[in-house]
């Protein structure tokens, strides 16, 4: 890793603008963003399908955890969150071993366990403004934005909470946090481009 520019996280709520941001901050600094693409190198790594990858990257059911829980009284039985997790944990440590941004899935935790210094951004925004946003995030199927805005940090906090033992939302964890229903998008880069140049 380089010793001048970080490995840079960014976790969020659902419609705070983690993929915009971490777009922009690319452009800014020069370095591979990974969402979407990282999908793709944890299915390679793991076996499993990009759909599974997707579907349960960063989501846990009730249900899920309930059955997992009744299995987990076998020894030897690992199920598919926590294999998908550990799939993405070894993605997460290689890309980790060149300068880049990485969205969402534990990462800032994962990168501090494995004692690699990392810029770990966090972003929120008040609920109605996420909610506009969604609008156009999200498929024309769904039929109630909220509720559906409410699921994914719902599932996020959850997955969050089951594999570090933290809050998606506590700022002592994160190097930065900003609210970029305050502060628009442009700014916030700029800010976080000059911070982490030093």
């Amino acid at each position: 890793m380089s010793d001048t520019m970080p490995i840079i996280t960014i976790s969020r709520e659902f419609g705070a603008g983690g993929r915009t941001m971490a777009k922009g901050l690319s452009k800014e600094l020069g370095l591979p963003w990974y969402d979407r693409d990282f999908v793709r190198l944890t299915a390679k790594m793991s076996g499993y399908s990009e759909e599974e990858i997707e579907d349960e990257g960063e989501s846990i059911s009730d249900s899920t955890r309930f059955l997992d829980s009744i299995l987990n009284n076998m020894a030897a039985y690992t199920s598919s969150h926590d294999a998908i997790y550990e799939a993405q944990k070894d993605a997460i440590l290689e890309l980790a071993k060149t300068p880049c941004i990485i969205v969402g899935r534990c990462s800032n935790v994962i990168l501090r366990e494995a004692g690699i210094p990392s810029f770990d951004i966090f972003l929120h925004a008040d609920y109605a403004i996420r909610v506009e946003r969604a609008k156009a995030l999200v498929s024309d199927k769904v039929t109630n934005i909220e509720k559906y805005v409410e699921k994914v940090d719902e599932q996020r906090e959850k997955h969050y909470k089951v594999y570090t033992g933290g809050h998606l939302n506590r700022a002592q964890d994160y190097t930065v946090c900003l609210d970029t229903g305050v502060i628009d998008y442009e700014t916030c880069i700029d800010v976080l481009a000059r911070l982490i140049r030093g």
